[in-house]
């Protein structure tokens, strides 16, 4: 359960990364559809095709950018504005404009909540700043150290707290990257959701994006889906990052980033060794290391959700070891919904994947690293205005029992619609009625 602050929001996700052809895969159906559509000047295009062949729009997008000023969405009438960004390597993307998420249509590609019911409203624009060539974040741990320096002592908890507006941690950046590629919301319009959906979406977010003032595309490895076809490429690129981005450089041991889906974790001879899907190298901790990001993120390790088919993400900080092993220094992990929505707990991955089922519109609010913010477990998006899902799975404790009703009491005086659902009880009816609209 995750408290609220009940608000009207919106969602949505997107589609598939340039040069990575996975809508057939999923969730990218239905391309010729209006909401996925946009205006550049005087033409309108699938927003597919833009995506997908954005080099060779180009001078379409320029004038634009000089014309009119902005792209516009088609999902609405009359058209929302579209913020068109140049990156430093002069490539073209296009992107909502800030303030106007929640206007487009919830199956849009640029729809998303209200920034109240987003951890990212908590930052400054110093630790996550937009600007018209993308995206700057500021990451709270170092991407390289020097070997005759001693390693820097953690952080309190109060520190980390301190700092957080002002820089992203690691779970911070995880919940981004998903908020980002829209990788938090569900609609029944969409086929399926696999992790060549989820590949192409992130890596289109980090084409736009800089992290301590170096491309983030080259400090994060996001491990692509196997194909027997593409086995060595893939090979390769790992190699490649694992050389030119880990090798040490003289007295430096530079540092990077790895996200995948957490396959095995399995003790070893000097700790443990993490498996990832759909890729054939592991990487390798402490048990020290190891003990201490369990019960940090208890819900992704926890049995209970791997009955209920969740999946782990993870988010790892590494450098090579001595014996150019790829070692982790730090992880965040997050649990996913067989759809790969996040969830807090095993009863939310069910409440997930039942909402999908029920073939519900909605969204899950993630809390980046603010671990004390609290909202609606689940949103939904295909009422008006939104309704909430809230799920209860403790019972006997008393703080949490009196969140409970405040929360119920908060909802009440909004006059919100609410499906909640006390897990010692049978799952409610999640079917969308006709009173609901």
């Amino acid at each position: 359960m995750t408290a609220s602050k009940a608000a009207p929001l919106r969602d949505q996700p997107s589609r598939p990364r340039p040069g990575n052809t996975g809508s057939a895969q999923g969730d990218s159906a239905s391309r010729g559809s209006q909401s996925d559509r946009v205006r550049l000047a005087d033409k309108s295009l699938p927003l597919f095709v833009l995506r997908e062949h954005a080099t060779d729009y180009a001078a379409l997008f320029a004038r634009a950018r000089a014309e009119v000023g902005h792209g516009q969405c088609l999902c609405r009438t009359p058209a929302l504005r579209l913020v068109i960004r140049c990156s430093r390597a002069g490539r073209y993307h296009l992107a909502g404009w800030p303030g106007e998420g929640e206007l487009h249509d919830p199956s849009c590609s640029f729809h998303k909540l209200a920034s109240e019911l987003s951890g990212r409203d908590a930052y400054s624009t110093e630790a996550i700043h937009e600007s018209d060539e993308g995206v700057a974040i500021r990451f709270s741990a170092a991407l390289a150290r020097k070997l005759s320096a001693p390693e820097p002592a953690k952080a309190s908890t109060e520190q980390r707290e301190a700092r957080a507006r002002r820089t992203v941690g690691l779970l911070g950046l995880l919940h981004w990257l998903w908020e980002a590629a829209q990788l938090t919301a569900w609609h029944p319009r969409w086929r399926r959701r696999t992790w060549w959906v989820c590949h192409a979406r992130l890596s289109e977010q980090i084409a736009e994006c800089s992290i301590n003032h170096e491309e983030l595309a080259e400090a994060l490895y996001v491990v692509p889906p196997f194909r027997e076809e593409h086995a060595r490429r893939n090979a390769a690129a790992f190699e490649t990052f694992r050389v030119a981005r880990l090798k040490r450089r003289g007295d430096t041991q530079r540092r990077g980033l790895i996200l995948g889906e957490i396959r095995d974790v399995r003790p070893t001879r000097y700790g443990v060794r993490y498996a990832l899907a759909h890729h054939r190298g592991a990487l390798f901790a402490t048990t020290a290391l190891d003990e201490r990001l369990r019960r940090s993120y208890r819900p992704a390790f926890s049995e209970a959700a791997a009955e209920h088919g969740a999946r782990r993400i993870g988010l790892f900080l590494v450098e090579l070891s001595p014996k150019d092993n790829v070692r982790v220094v730090d992880m965040a992990a997050m649990l996913v919904s067989k759809l790969y929505i996040p969830a807090d707990s095993s009863y939310e991955v069910v409440m997930a994947n039942a909402l999908a089922d029920a073939g519900r519109a909605y969204v899950k609010p993630v809390r980046y690293d603010g671990s004390d913010l609290v909202f609606p477990d689940f949103v939904l998006t295909d009422t008006h205005p939104h309704s909430y899902v809230e799920v209860y799975g403790i019972h006997g404790r008393e703080s949490y029992d009196q969140r409970k009703r405040v929360k119920q009491a908060h909802y009440q005086r909004q006059g919100a619609r609410l499906i909640e659902w006390d897990v010692a009880d049978s799952i409610p009816d999640l079917r969308r009625h006709q009173q609901d609209n």
